[in-house]
């Protein structure tokens, strides 16, 4: 999974990007500080996964991760190559979601772009430029289409045009492609091939100062309504005091930290977490003396499909899925106290994954 911060220049994003990854980040009161995108990979945490490995004692550990990307931040204009615009908006493509910062705090010591500080605003500043974005990708494909339609009496064609206008009147409206529903599975496939920046889905960050780190401010409030209805997440978080904590060298130095300050966990496991609902992720475990391991599945996702993910050998392979739920697995301390107890289940090709499943698969290539 990859992540994209964006947002306008000194609203926080590099300093949230460094608190999340290793990476450090330029961070600096200018605009284009960040001008190559700066990736880094960062570990889901999962309390499971740490009780499994209490449990297993394995020589080995592999945490589910994110990759996050620090985009530079966009400017108006950069729809038409403002700023280092089409660069931006590229990097945006790349990415499965996106997590847009908007500042939420006064501070006159850092500059704003726009002088005045007025979150709405800026998140209308860079919705509007991927609109336009859009907007340009939807008209150059729906004049080819439209052609396609008219000429050969082409059904799927039609069917294509159906969902580029659809899509032109929502940003036409200034409402983002992410806004617009569609009926049928080969009228979804085809929305989803379009890549349109706006139908990424979206994660408000509400950047606010250490006293509004807990319950927010008016500024929050704001952005809460006025992303009402547009199918996007919203969280607050402080990037000062989540980069203070990344500072602090222990586990209990940092509980003790956030215990001070009246929050039970970091934004930034918050912040991850809440990509992974964002996105409908969800995770499996493999379990044993060699490796705990958690692996990333989109909801939904059968026993084969869910194999693969490990090897492609497994999914054509795949005879059976032998599935230990957590909870049994946690109460019963082993695999062969599970197996023993005859909590194991053996489950076929049209098995549902659930979140939290140890799974064993058995193939043959």
């Amino acid at each position: 999974m990859k992540c994209g911060i964006v947002g306008l220049p000194n609203v926080g994003k590099s300093t949230l990007f460094n608190s999340l990854s290793n990476a450090k980040a330029q961070s600096a009161n200018f605009p284009f500080c960040t001008i190559e995108p700066n990736v880094g990979v960062i570990t889901v945490p999962d309390e499971r996964l740490n009780r499994l490995v209490e449990i297993c004692n394995p020589k080995s550990t592999v945490p589910a991760t994110v990759e996050i990307v620090d985009i530079a931040g966009l400017v108006k204009g950069a729809s038409k190559g403002e700023g280092l615009g089409n660069k931006f908006l590229a990097n945006i493509r790349e990415t499965d979601a996106i997590l847009h910062v908007l500042r939420c705090f006064d501070d006159e010591n850092i500059t704003h772009v726009d002088t005045t500080v007025d979150p709405v605003r800026d998140k209308e500043i860079i919705d509007l430029e991927l609109q336009l974005k859009d907007l340009e990708t939807i008209e150059n494909r729906l004049a080819k289409t439209q052609k396609a339609a008219q000429t050969g009496g082409d059904k799927t064609a039609k069917m294509q045009v159906g969902v580029l206008q659809a899509y032109k009147e929502a940003l036409l409206q200034g409402k983002s492609a992410r806004t617009v529903s569609f009926e049928t599975a080969d009228e979804r496939k085809f929305a989803r091939e379009l890549f349109l920046l706006t139908n990424k889905p979206v994660l408000y960050v509400c950047n606010v100062d250490d006293d509004a780190a807990v319950d927010g401010n008016s500024y929050v409030e704001a952005v809460r309504k006025a992303i009402e209805g547009e199918g996007a997440g919203m969280m607050i978080i402080s990037a000062k005091t989540e980069s203070e904590i990344a500072e602090l060298d222990t586990w209990e130095e940092r509980k003790e930290f956030l215990e001070a300050i009246g929050l039970e966990e970091s934004g930034v496991s918050r912040l991850i977490r809440a990509a992974y609902a964002l996105l409908d992720l969800r995770t499996y475990f493999t379990a044993g003396p060699d490796e705990v391991r958690a692996w990333t599945y989109l909801n939904g996702t059968k026993a084969p499909q869910a194999a693969g993910i490990i090897h492609t050998d497994f999914e054509k392979g795949f005879i059976r899925a032998e599935v230990i739920k957590y909870d049994d697995y946690v109460t019963l301390g082993s695999e062969t106290a599970v197996k023993e107890a005859g909590k194991m289940a053996v489950e076929g090709k049209e098995y549902v994954v659930q979140d939290g499943d140890i799974m064993h698969f058995r193939f043959n290539v």
